[in-house]
């Protein structure tokens, strides 16, 4: 029997574990990701653990999310990370450099190796023939270290792709008709594998996007076949020496299938507050907007910048409207600079901001409040604009650019025959932004500069055998992270400060959270389904735990969240029965007996609810490895008492 590309992208780095959906894996790292916002965690528990050097082939730091040195914070962190990088091993991206998934798929993906990210987005190298996956900080501080990365084998599910898309429809249109057929919880514990004839008719940006915006869907990572398409971006890149062929055996089987036609997909639109609410564009024609963006790691390659400088070329932006591009990386400004897009979309009337990730993530271009915002983006919960109450759409770069032009949501259909992308004779562009790490010789002299808002990794608190706290919040289902520990600038200041950024807990859905959960001394969260879903962003797991959160009860979790929460001593229970999770209510008192004994034992464990008397049973399922971490408070302390053997240095000669 043939493999998937999966199983050989898994087998080659696999150092413990059988490849068996569901049974947890270790996997070799050979490059790691870190951007400025879980990448001073990473970088500040790495130095907890004890690590002296980078063990993993090829580190690098972006400086891409909070970019704009408002006050001295940011820069603080700046100072802290590239000084840190210098020191230990790690190539620095610099302020403006780009974005990094973008920046890292045009200067370092090499198709078959395995890229851990502390970000979500992480997946878009897997458009390159990588395997890529995002994860939370502390995970990434251990493989910085040499240690190993472990998850639970997904199941793998190939997409077959027939058919060609049409005009006006881009891969974004793709991955938004995944999600209006999964939703958000459709991929959970998968991997998607892209196949099929379809498959050679889209680009490699086009399949970055798509494996970008996976994420959306809750899988763990998106893979696509190493082909002649890919050979032809690394030879634009000056990288075809980086390229080799992956693909999997044409008798490959898989656990499930997926079959998109591509032919038949139509311009989408995500209504706000999540993604995965879906509907063509004709549907929502004629809503009046206010801001439009194109951008972010989803939509920021030259594919979409020459698309929609061919769409508003000779033309004006609507008057009401303010349009904003972000290029995802200074190669991409560059080039745009020389091929002449620039001067098109200055004329236009469109804003060319710095190369980051700027609005995504509510960090710029904050819309008015009320606001329609149509955007070229990955995500649009509510509140991660920035502000309250936000109504953010999502949709594709040319939809994005069409509707700039009338001041009203636009099906780009109308506007006769579509803009074709021409990619220049090359790619070539400065290096100046990226910053290789001082000989290891020459590193120990390098003083690691920390600043007055950057503060030592909080201790987690090891499991008691009896845990008896209140019920502090409530919530429903598909909780994000961004609700949890929000974006923004007033919060993401605080990255390298846990006991600042967790006066931000739960703020947008309960002002009075933080106040709640100090005068109790701690307490118990509980929600519904997909709790922690969307971003990496470990601080809504460690800003809970810095106010006393010790457990969640929750319906279901998302993957990296769950990890999270073990990785900060948070203990994620599972209810047994749906059903009890209507019979508890805010400021409720739970009693979870037996708690370390039954958690130790792999059992399930009772809760009584001391208002109620009702009984009833929580599971936990872990692994022994994450038992041992839970147990221990938290992956700091398991790793600082337990070191896990460094894995082999992969690719060590690239550093």
């Amino acid at each position: 029997m043939g493999r998937s590309l999966v199983q050989k992208l898994i087998e080659s780095h696999l150092l413990a574990g059988t490849p068996v959906a569901g049974q947890e894996i270790a996997l070799a790292v050979d490059q790691i990701l870190l951007t400025d916002t879980n990448g001073p965690m990473a970088f500040l528990q790495f130095e907890a653990m004890g690590f002296p050097r980078l063990r993993a082939g090829r580190v690098v730091t972006y400086i891409d999310h909070n970019v704009y040195q408002v006050d001295s914070r940011n820069a603080d962190d700046h100072r802290y990370l590239q000084t840190a990088s210098a020191r230990y091993g790690a190539i620095f991206s610099k302020p403006g450099n780009g974005i990094c998934h973008q920046v890292h798929l045009e200067s370092f993906s090499v198709p078959g190796e395995f890229l851990l990210g502390s970000d979500s987005h992480t997946p878009l190298c897997g458009g390159a023939g990588m395997l890529a996956i995002g994860a939370g900080g502390t995970d990434v501080a251990v493989a910085m270290g040499g240690g190993p990365y472990w998850l639970p084998m997904p199941a793998v599910v190939r997409v077959w792709l027939t058919g060609k898309l049409g005009p006006w429809v881009t891969a974004k249109d793709v991955i938004l008709e995944l999600l209006r057929r999964l939703t958000v919880r459709g991929g959970s514990g998968k991997i998607f594998e892209f196949a099929g004839p379809g498959v050679a008719t889209l680009s490699a940006p086009q399949r970055a996007t798509i494996a970008n915006m996976g994420a959306e869907l809750g899988l763990t990572t998106s893979a696509f076949p190493s082909d002649e398409v890919t050979r032809e971006y690394f030879r634009l890149l000056g990288r075809e020496d980086d390229w080799r062929a992956l693909a999997a055996d044409p008798d490959a089987e898989y656990d499930d299938q997926i079959e998109v036609d591509l032919s038949r997909i139509e311009p989408l639109v995500a209504l706000p507050g999540s993604p995965d609410r879906v509907v063509p564009v004709r549907e929502v024609a004629g809503t009046p907007i206010e801001q439009v963006m194109v951008g972010s790691c989803t939509n920021g390659s030259w594919e979409d910048m020459y698309a929609v400088t061919q769409v508003v070329k000779g033309r004006m932006v609507h008057s009401s409207v303010s349009f904003i591009l972000f290029p995802g990386s200074h190669r991409v400004l560059e080039v745009m600079a020389r091929e002449g897009l620039v001067a098109d979309l200055l004329a236009a009337g469109a804003v060319i901001s710095e190369s980051t990730c700027g609005a995504c993530p509510g960090l710029s271009h904050v819309p008015a409040a009320g606001a329609k915002s149509l955007r070229a983006f990955n995500r649009n919960f509510p509140g991660r604009s920035g502000v309250k109450d936000d109504q953010v759409y999502l949709c594709s770069s040319v939809v994005a650019a069409t509707s700039a032009l009338t001041g009203v949501i636009s099906d780009p259909r109308t506007r006769g025959a579509p803009p074709l992308v021409v990619f220049p004779r090359n790619f070539d562009a400065s290096s100046a932004g990226l910053t290789p790490p001082a000989p290891e010789a020459e590193a120990a002299a390098i003083e690691v500069v920390k600043g007055p808002n950057i503060k030592p990794v909080p201790p987690g608190v090891p499991v008691e055998e009896t845990l008896v706290a209140p019920v502090l919040l409530k919530v429903g289902d598909q909780i994000s992270t961004d609700e949890i520990s929000p974006s923004g600038v007033q919060a993401l200041v605080f990255r390298s400060n846990i006991p600042a950024l967790a006066e931000f807990c739960f703020k947008r859905l309960d002002p009075e959270f933080v106040g709640r959960a100090r005068a109790a001394r701690g307490g118990i969260i509980v929600a519904g389904e997909t709790y922690g879903q969307g971003s990496s962003r470990e601080s809504a797991a460690s800003g809970p735990m810095a106010l006393g959160v010790r457990a969640v009860l929750a319906k279901s979790f998302a993957r990296i969240h769950r990890a999270n929460l073990i990785n900060w001593g948070i203990i994620p229970l599972e209810f047994g029965d749906a059903a009890d999770y209507e019979a508890i209510a805010g400021g409720d008192r739970l009693r979870i007996e037996r708690c370390r004994s039954g958690l130790s034992a792999g059992a399930p464990v009772t809760v009584v609810n001391e208002r109620s008397g009702a009984r009833f049973t929580v599971r936990c399922p872990l692994t022994s490895r994450e038992r041992d971490v839970l147990l221990a408070g938290g992956l700091v302390a398991h790793t600082k008492a337990t070191p896990h053997p460094a894995s082999p240095l992969r690719g060590e000669e690239k550093r």
